[in-house]
């Protein structure tokens, strides 16, 4: 950085803003400043982004099923394998997550995501020629290159998050941010049904929302930046208050990532763990629900698509509720960081774990209860938004990005294991019983994972956050 953190200090005092702590600002950033126009940005590419990799789910019962659209003449297949067509997204998904994470704590995420979602966007654009050209190999080859493009995202935002959201108002953006995948997913999963059935068939559904998310792409390249220092329009204030709040008069340009003591670190491993089995247990209901709604409970496909998006309204909602809570225990000294990330963990995991208990009775004649459950599920897991999902920042805000490059890789590594269980443990897609196997995994993976962080988590700055430095400013976080 160009400037010391005696002189960033003497420009806030100058500016009147009042000091405290030694290190800290008040909010003279403003109520709404330009780090609320990027962080609706980011919200903006997680929701467009999860809409793209729940579409999938719902169209493919349209894809194999000649009776889903009101146009005859849609070409539909006669697919065997499509937990392996679900499936193939997460395995590109997983590919680059730690690399692209080590990029954008480098050389800025801008136009890594740039480049990215436009690539996949064209992808998109072209699966309905790939599916009737090259049938379901066509499409798990586009969906495996679509994951790759896409697995910039959430390490590229947790990057963009370190720099652009103040710490005490982490909780609440970041949800904000985070909660763009429920919204995303309400989208994908209500709409795609929608246009699955009508007389457009499944190919508009893959039209409208890759068009959507290169439109997306053309405004960040034009307005996104990669920190408050890059924005050549924010004012002199509000940059000093996110730059101080955060600290981050402590960044090395370029500096080297600590590979060797993250590795060794129990908090981050927690973390790990705990990623990885939510994310599995998330992709269980995400990527299994309408299919289970359709071959189980009969649910014909308009229907199916209303019913699986009713779980994301409910997490769109309550991550609101959620993350003004984590917010108020932690500024009013109520709960430490670690305390209240656990707190919100424990609830984002425990209460989908049960509802995929009750999920798990349910056949025909017990439509109410599993729709009851799943709404539960849905809520209950936007807690984690405030738990686990933000709990990199608390860790290492210099190396964010590529704890959750790492933490994420594994999640994708766990959760795409999945839809292939499904696709050799569920033989039979009416048959109630197996599907209790992939239910009753879930939930014990959802369980034992959030034991595990509530036990060796931490809301602490890891020492190794500042390894570099060779000045350690503490803050009380714990």
């Amino acid at each position: 950085m160009s400037k010391t953190y005696e002189s960033v200090h003497t420009e806030v005092t100058y500016l009147n803003d009042d000091v405290y702590h030694g290190i800290g600002i008040e909010n003279k950033g403003g109520k709404v400043g330009k780090r609320h126009g990027q962080i609706l940005l980011f919200a903006f590419l997680i929701c467009f982004a999860s809409a793209t990799r729940v579409d999938m789910s719902i169209s493919i019962v349209a894809m194999t099923d000649n009776r889903a659209s009101a146009n005859e003449d849609i070409t539909t297949f006669n697919w065997t394998d499509k937990g392996l067509v679900l499936s193939s997204f997460l395995w590109g998904y997983m590919i680059p997550q730690t690399g692209a994470g080590w990029l954008a704590n480098r050389y800025g995420p801008k136009w890594f995501l740039v480049a990215g979602m436009t690539t996949c966007s064209l992808l998109g654009l072209l699966l309905p020629t790939l599916a009737v050209t090259f049938g379901s190999y066509g499409v798990m080859v586009c969906r495996f290159f679509q994951g790759i493009c896409q697995s910039c995202v959430y390490p590229s935002v947790q990057t963009l998050l370190g720099k652009w959201v103040p710490k005490n108002e982490r909780s609440r953006l970041g949800s904000f941010v985070h909660a763009g995948g429920p919204v995303g997913m309400l989208t994908g999963t209500l709409l795609s049904g929608y246009i699955a059935s009508s007389y457009y068939g499944w190919p508009m559904v893959f039209y409208v929302f890759y068009s959507t998310l290169l439109s997306w792409c053309i405004l960040f390249a034009w307005v996104g930046t990669n920190s408050p220092k890059d924005h050549s329009t924010i004012s002199r204030a509000e940059r000093l208050y996110i730059e101080i709040t955060l600290n981050q008069e402590k960044h090395t340009e370029n500096a080297s990532t600590p590979w060797a003591d993250i590795f060794k670190s129990l908090p981050f491993w927690a973390l790990l763990i705990h990623q990885a089995g939510f994310i599995w247990g998330h992709w269980t209901l995400l990527t299994e629900t309408p299919i289970y709604l359709s071959s189980v409970l009969k649910f014909p496909l308009e229907s199916n698509g209303q019913l699986s998006s009713l779980p994301y309204v409910a997490q769109w909602v309550l991550s609101i509720f959620f993350s003004f809570c984590s917010d108020w225990l932690i500024n009013r000294k109520i709960c430490s960081v670690g305390m209240t990330r656990k707190f919100m963990s424990m609830i984002g995991s425990g209460v989908p774990a049960l509802a995929l208990i009750f999920l798990a009775q349910c056949d025909e004649k017990d439509s109410t209860i599993a729709i009851i459950s799943l709404v539960l599920a849905g809520g209950a897991a936007s807690a984690s938004f405030s738990g686990f999902l933000v709990n990199h920042l608390d860790l290492s805000p210099n190396h964010s990005g590529i704890l959750m490059g790492l933490t994420n890789h594994a999640g994708i590594i766990c959760s795409a294991q999945a839809p292939a269980l499904m696709h050799y443990l569920v033989t039979d897609e009416e048959d109630p019983e197996q599907w209790k196997i992939i239910f009753y995994l879930a939930s014990a993976v959802y369980i034992t994972t959030t034991i595990i962080f509530i036990v060796f988590g931490s809301g602490e700055v890891q020492p190794w956050n500042e390894k570099e430095k060779g000045v350690s400013l503490k803050t009380d976080d714990n």
